[in-house]
């Protein structure tokens, strides 16, 4: 009668083991799934164009209305992490006459007081395409992460911050 004894314990000895080696492995999971949003949410903005004419500048005031942005369209989904993400997109219309070979554009989500509640500079040419012809346009898409439902999202902004051109 001592051997079914003997199974019996081995069983549940193995049983409580594996229960601690799997509550184990979960929060080790939920720890790297943790880590991982935290490291996303703090990511920075692209870098810039480089060489490029911006804001402040005579020339660049005298291009920027020839580079026509529609206004921008969003679309929202919230994630199974809890987190709501935006994706902002809009219409460039190349006006100028020469052919664009550098773009960065700007995109926020702002609040009732015009604060952006999350905000993403990004280049677009070269990156999405190589360069944009005149009066040739292309669509720009902007992802923006980490908004929450307590964020007051009451308008979002597109806006040319820098351009450069072909010689």
């Amino acid at each position: 009668m001592a051997a079914p004894d003997r199974r019996i314990e081995a069983s549940e000895s193995n049983r409580t083991l594996i229960i601690i080696v799997a509550v184990a492995a979960a929060v080790v999971i939920a720890l790297l799934f943790y880590l991982l949003m935290r490291a996303g949410g703090g990511r920075t903005a692209d870098a810039g164009l480089q060489g490029a004419i911006r804001a402040g500048s005579a020339e660049f005031e005298q291009y920027k209305s020839q580079i026509v942005l529609d206004d921008p369209e969003a679309t929202e989904a919230k994630r199974a992490l809890g987190d709501i993400v935006m994706t902002l997109q809009t219409t460039v219309r190349n006006l100028s006459g020469k052919t664009l070979n550098g773009l960065e554009i700007r995109a926020a989500v702002v609040d009732y007081e015009g604060q952006p509640v999350k905000q993403r500079t990004v280049v677009v040419i070269p990156g999405r395409q190589p360069e944009l012809p005149p009066n040739k346009t292309m669509q720009v898409p902007v992802m923006l992460e980490g908004m929450s439902d307590k964020d007051a999202r009451a308008n979002i902004k597109m806006e040319v911050t820098a351009i450069k051109f072909k010689e």
